[in-house]
């Protein structure tokens, strides 16, 4: 059984249809691509299986159980967690601070302790600051763990990003163009540290991206859009050679 079973999914906006027919499954531990030009549809997806859009038709099931059309909250604590490509950070709190927010839904405390300063609240504030620095360490921010977030280059912006996802402890890690705007060093310190996260926390990734040279180089399986619907879908060699993509995707 895939971890993220997705069948006949689709949406419309004001008699547009946006998304048609989308399916995709994706096996436990697979980083997974997802590609298309600019308004293929690709985030109206991501948005679907995050519960920011409520799909009109169609099934998305994680791990065996029907999330379709759950809140966003809801579908988080079922195991899925998101970046964006227009990073968003809680820029006024530092950098471990963004990252503890990820941590409060597996370390709780009760409003009560948290007002009075009980026992429990500094165990686990304790516990969630070793952790956190556990996470920055990952991706070499513990030493601006005290940094306010707004003050990180750009790079360091994104990891933060995904640091603070990954702190959610998810089943399956949606990352939305993560190398947008950034140069071609950034890019590829990005991608090493994407299959990083992969085999270290045994991660199942489905990645945003236009870029077709960059996911191929990272992706194991491929499924493209255009116009919100699939036009190729398989192993990656597969589908960079398919006539349909090179005509439509690549424009030759």
């Amino acid at each position: 059984m895939a971890l993220l079973d997705v069948s006949n999914l689709g949406i419309s906006f004001g008699g547009l249809r946006a998304v048609d027919n989308f399916e995709i499954h994706i096996e436990q531990g697979q980083l997974y691509g997802l590609i298309g030009p600019n308004g293929a549809g690709k985030t109206t997806v991501f948005n679907m299986l995050t519960g920011v859009y409520k799909p009109d038709d169609g099934k998305i099931e994680l791990d065996g159980k029907n999330i379709t059309g759950k809140k966003t909250i809801e579908i988080n604590q079922a195991g899925v967690a998101r970046t964006f490509q227009n990073i968003r950070l809680f820029k006024e709190l530092s950098v471990l601070d963004n990252v503890k927010v990820g941590l409060h839904n597996h370390h709780p405390y009760s409003t009560l302790e948290g007002i009075f300063r009980l026992p429990n609240y500094f165990k686990v504030e304790k516990e969630m600051d070793e952790r956190a620095l556990e996470l920055l360490k990952v991706f070499d921010l513990d030493k601006e763990a005290d940094f306010l977030a707004s003050n990180l280059p750009y790079g360091k912006q994104r990891k933060l990003e995904i640091a603070r996802a990954l702190a959610t402890q998810p089943k399956l890690l949606l990352l939305d163009e993560p190398a947008a705007g950034m140069n071609p060093n950034e890019t590829k310190e990005l991608m090493d540290t994407i299959r990083f996260v992969r085999d270290q926390f045994h991660m199942t990734i489905l990645l945003i991206e236009h870029d077709m040279k960059l996911v191929s180089g990272i992706c194991e399986e491929l499924t493209v859009l255009n116009f919100g619907q699939i036009l190729a879908s398989g192993q990656t060699s597969q589908v960079l050679n398919d006539p349909q993509v090179i005509k439509a995707y690549l424009g030759e």
